[in-house]
């Protein structure tokens, strides 16, 4: 009887280590964005259940990071520029049990507002649903406005083209907002703070509402890298336990 050849282990244990070592670093990884996933929730939750801060100066904008600003919480003083205001189109699901607002198709309302130091800054007033849009018009006078600072919203390759010539976009990019209304650009816009029931467009931030919203799904998504490399070891052991077994005999 001619023996047969057994295979050789070594690049099946070679792709074997690599291919663990690839799925525990996405794993590890995975760890290390849910640590920074809750040091962010716990900031935000921090800076909600804290007094708001003045708004920066407007001379210091340039040197400032929006996205480390990201929901801060701050008060700003000045006046609406009541000339145009931009709709951000939107969809908002229902939210968790017990939380009350409006949901459904609509936009976000953006209008310009001039702060005491003379800086101009975007302010979302709230959402609106679609068959309301006609309701809302722009404020005008001096205001106090108690909200959170947001960094611009990204792009991605489904995002449909802005219209600014009618002030309709789909992305909440204070930049490009600006550029419509007529205004200087600002690196971050403010998001008002809800007012009220949350039922009379436009509508606010409930900022628990939204930190509920956040995606924290981390830990699964690491289990799942190390079960795939788990199962791959059961892979290969299993195929290494066979290939020393050699063919059965006939």
């Amino acid at each position: 009887m001619t023996a047969t050849r057994k295979p050789g282990l070594l690049l099946p244990t070679l792709a074997t280590i690599i291919g663990v070592l690839i799925l525990c670093g996405l794993g590890i990884w995975q760890l290390q964005r849910m640590g920074e996933k809750h040091a962010y929730l716990e900031r935000l939750q921090r800076e909600a259940a804290g007094a708001p801060a003045p708004m920066p100066p407007s001379s210091d904008w340039g040197k400032l990071d929006a996205a480390a600003l990201d929901l801060a919480h701050v008060v700003a003083k000045g006046r609406y520029i009541d000339d145009k205001i931009a709709g951000v189109r939107t969809t908002i699901g229902a939210g968790p049990p017990g939380s009350r607002g409006l949901s459904g198709f609509g936009r976000w309302i953006f209008q310009a507002f001039r702060l005491e130091d003379g800086g101009v800054i975007l302010v979302n007033r709230g959402f609106v649903p679609e068959e309301r849009l006609g309701q809302i018009g722009p404020l005008s006078g001096a205001d106090t406005v108690t909200g959170f600072l947001r960094a611009p919203e990204a792009r991605n390759s489904f995002t449909p083209e802005d219209l600014p010539a009618i002030r309709e976009f789909y992305t909440r990019d204070p930049a490009a907002i600006a550029a419509a209304l007529g205004q200087p650009p600002a690196p971050f816009y403010l998001e008002a703070a809800r007012e009220g029931d949350g039922l009379t467009p436009p509508a606010g931030v409930d900022v628990g509402e939204l930190i509920a919203r956040v995606p924290d799904n981390h830990l699964q998504y690491a289990l799942t890298w190390f079960g795939l490399a788990l199962t791959l070891i059961g892979v290969f052991a299993a195929f290494a336990w066979q290939a020393r077994r050699g063919p059965a005999a006939h």
